[in-house]
């Protein structure tokens, strides 16, 4: 069962879906997870949307929802800050943590890609997170763009881009607008995974916020809650190395997939069915559904 709803972050209005599983009885208090999508995505026709339905399927309530800015939620369209996006997280478990299907206490956080750099962040500074899950997710913001942006020239364009939109900010007010792809390079035959509703530009405060964003500074915070950072192998969109630098600073229990497949999206067609068993085995063992097969 698919519903939607929408809840308050911050005095706006975010949009949302929740999925009950239609095993679920009357009265009864099942798991949850609130799953994050991507950079300037959308939580629906998106990686987000395959993921929730997955949880959803495995006997999980689920809520994928639009950051701020983002999709059919209120904001300021594309103006998206890490830390606005940290506080929609929590917002969205307080929110899922009312709702009389889910156990309040049995609530993870599953990110994918940017999504997983905000719910790492939000589960080490919010202990009411039961367990988080990182999908190619990021820990240092200026190491991941280094990763992007490789080779000395590709560097040089991409923080002469930051640089000149601070100054155009300095000087009209103003936020100068630059492609997605500037940004965070997505080669053309993978751009068919992302979101039909996702955001093509943004402002330059964008990547700014990202830059400086780091979650590696708060995932030791996790432990004893569970922790899983989940990565393609040679993924050419989010470095790997991201998720094995947050798991050596995660404390115990972490675990750490690496699978080959699909660049940055475990969850492609050809890619799904060993994605979702190996998935489903850490569930059973951190947080288990009554209703799981």
């Amino acid at each position: 069962m698919e519903e939607k709803l929408s809840f308050q972050s911050d005095g706006l209005k975010l949009s949302a879906v929740l999925h009950v599983p239609a095993g679920r009885k009357p009265g009864q208090k099942l798991p949850a997870f609130i799953v994050l999508h991507g950079f300037v995505g959308s939580k629906d026709e998106s990686h987000a949307e395959i993921q929730a339905r997955m949880l959803e399927e495995m006997g999980y309530v689920v809520l994928r929802f639009d950051f701020r800015c983002c999709g059919e939620s209120e904001g300021e369209r594309a103006q998206v800050r890490c830390f606005d996006q940290v506080a929609d997280a929590k917002n969205a478990l307080t929110f899922l943590q009312s709702r009389e299907e889910v156990d309040p206490d049995r609530i993870g956080v599953l990110g994918h890609s940017f999504g997983a750099a905000v719910a790492v962040y939000a589960a080490g500074i919010d202990s009411r997170f039961a367990c988080v899950i990182s999908s190619c997710g990021w820990g240092d913001g200026e190491r991941k763009f280094r990763g992007q942006h490789p080779t000395p020239e590709a560097w040089a364009k991409f923080t002469g881009l930051l640089e000149k939109g601070r100054r155009h900010k300095q000087e009209t007010g103003e936020s100068m607008w630059i492609s997605r792809f500037d940004a965070v390079p997505i080669p053309e035959h993978l751009r068919k995974n992302l979101s039909p509703k996702a955001i093509m530009e943004i402002p330059v405060e964008t990547a700014w916020s990202m830059y400086n964003f780091r979650a590696d500074d708060v995932v030791g915070d996790i432990s004893p809650r569970p922790s899983l950072f989940f990565h393609t192998a040679d993924d050419i969109i989010t470095p790997t190395e991201q998720s094995l630098r947050m798991y050596e600073k995660a404390g115990q229990p972490a675990e750490l997939l690496i699978v080959t497949g699909t660049s940055h999206f475990p969850l492609s067609p050809q890619d799904a069915p060993r994605t979702k068993a190996i998935l489903k085995g850490w569930l059973d063992k951190f947080i288990p559904s009554p209703l799981g097969a």
